[in-house]
């Protein structure tokens, strides 16, 4: 299950993010082991000539992992009056610095630097999550937690690099990444062996390993050239981990008692609090990969006798994924409003 009813303050009952279930998720790392090591011995690699070399290719990657979950998070901010208010110095400071340092600054700035800052930024994101919450069941102490969160995030980042750049990478320089990424795995494995005397619970030494093999499994299945499994195993990870989040909100929220016009229209479509953000953020996703570009562009030839490369699929897209990986660094921590309507199940 997602979560387990507890009781909620003014309410029946309500939804808490479930420990567990966040943990079962890290099973897509075994399941994607034992594809490649069957593809290899059985198959001749067969499954990974047929997958395409980066998700970016593959349009059902797109529309079912990544961004809807960026979507999502930037609907639960601005289908909510009292949060735009909450944030609103934020989200404009942050919206100017990207227009200007992305935006403007693209003019200026080479393509590749403006790459490998978005790609460090995104790992950093994946990977804060899933360490920000084993961190409750862990207990680490400071300098373990950091130690195991910036391992992961620069073997990570290599590892993304070695994926999405390798095209434009010389084989010295991929080989270099792939050396430097493998040093770096390494040596998350070496201090998570280290770190494991300080957690106390077993389901906190479970979740510490897990985020140690979920880097791990990335590496190995990188460094045999099966890129999409590189990739689909922390983004599945992490994209379902976040919509528990927002699923729990949600419905701690809204369930029978809708407050925006969001919820109250969905509830007259006896669409469950549960699914609102989930079905939306697909079907908007859809929508922008799919018709976004032309929608947008027909609107500049229209207005301004223009069009821009990618305006919706590069340009809105990227600006929504700034945005979540900026505003997700504050909305759930404690004194958020967002965070009165979470809560977690039993740790034992």
């Amino acid at each position: 299950m997602v979560a387990q009813t507890l009781p909620v303050s003014g309410q029946a009952a309500g939804m808490a993010v479930s420990f567990r279930f966040l943990l079962s998720l890290y099973g897509i790392v075994p399941i994607c082991l034992i594809a490649l090591g069957l593809d290899s011995w059985l198959f001749d690699h067969a499954l990974r000539d047929a997958l395409p070399s980066s998700p970016s290719h593959f349009l059902l990657f797109q529309v079912l992992f990544g961004t809807p979950h960026i979507v999502a998070s930037n609907l639960l901010l601005v289908s909510h009056a009292e949060y735009l208010k909450t944030f609103q110095r934020k989200l404009l400071g942050m919206s100017a610095f990207i227009v200007l340092f992305f935006g403007v600054g693209s003019l200026f700035i080479p393509y590749r630097v403006l790459y490998l800052i978005s790609a460090c930024w995104t790992v950093y994101h994946v990977l804060k999550q899933q360490h920000g919450i084993a961190k409750a069941v862990c207990r680490l102490p400071t300098w373990a937690f950091y130690l195991q969160l910036w391992l992961s995030v620069t073997a990570g980042i290599f590892t993304y690099i070695g994926i999405f750049m390798k095209n434009s990478l010389a084989p010295e320089q991929a080989a270099l990444i792939l050396q430097i990424a493998t040093a770096l795995t390494a040596a998350l494995l070496a201090t998570t062996w280290i770190c494991q005397r300080y957690v106390a619970s077993r389901l906190g030494w479970y979740f510490l390993w897990a985020n140690t093999l979920l880097v791990v499994a990335s590496w190995f299945v990188y460094s045999q050239q099966y890129y999409f499994l590189a990739i689909l195993i922390p983004r599945l990870v992490h994209d379902i981990t976040a919509y528990s989040f927002y699923a729990t909100h949600d419905v701690n929220r809204h369930a029978g008692h809708p407050q925006n016009a969001l919820f109250r229209l969905t509830e007259a479509c006896r669409l469950p609090a549960v699914a609102v953000l989930p079905l939306l953020s697909f079907a908007l996703t859809y929508w922008l990969q799919v018709h976004g570009d032309a929608a947008v562009n027909l609107i500049l030839q229209t207005l301004f006798s223009t069009q821009v490369y990618k305006a919706a699929t590069l340009g809105i897209v990227g600006y929504l994924a700034l945005m979540h990986y900026y505003t997700e660094a504050f909305i759930w921590s404690a004194g958020s409003p967002l965070r009165r309507y979470i809560r977690f199940g039993r740790v034992s």
